[in-house]
């Protein structure tokens, strides 16, 4: 699957709800700052953190594969160093709603990038899933519909 800018767009144009991988619960860590971005731009988030049982307003849950298969899931983001990324990436793939799996800055991994794929998923390593939403959705696009 392409990961230019019109595919990206495309993506985030049709994602409503984002799990996001190892979200924490301290407001000054980048994953919040992300996270609460996401809110204020019409995402769901749903947090994945077993340490945490709630993080901004949203109940938390110790894997994706724990998150309720009632709840559509259209983009996972991973805040996980790069060793921790393939079960994560699996589970994912065990979700037939999620279109894109998405690696934060500092994030990659080749392999499970290459499953996501191969299984039809967009895959995007080392990119801040805020910085791109801000740079091809900008206020002028109206954001997030």
């Amino acid at each position: 699957m392409p990961t230019d800018d019109a595919s990206l767009r495309e993506l985030l144009m049709r994602s409503r709800t984002v799990a996001v991988v190892g979200l924490s619960d301290k407001a000054d860590r980048d994953s919040n700052q992300v996270a609460r971005y996401l809110q204020s731009n019409g995402f769901r988030v749903i947090p994945v953190n077993p340490m945490a049982s709630e993080i901004l307003g949203e109940r938390s849950y110790p894997s994706v594969a724990a998150i309720p298969p009632e709840t559509r899931i259209d983009l996972v983001d991973i805040f996980r160093r790069g060793d921790q990324v393939e079960p994560v990436v699996a589970e994912a793939l065990g979700r037939p709603e999620v279109l894109g799996i998405w690696m934060q800055r500092g994030v990659t991994h080749p392999a499970a990038a290459a499953r996501a794929r191969a299984a039809g998923r967009i895959a995007i390593e080392d990119r801040c899933l805020m910085q791109e939403h801000r740079r091809l959705l900008d206020a002028s696009d109206g954001g997030h519909p």
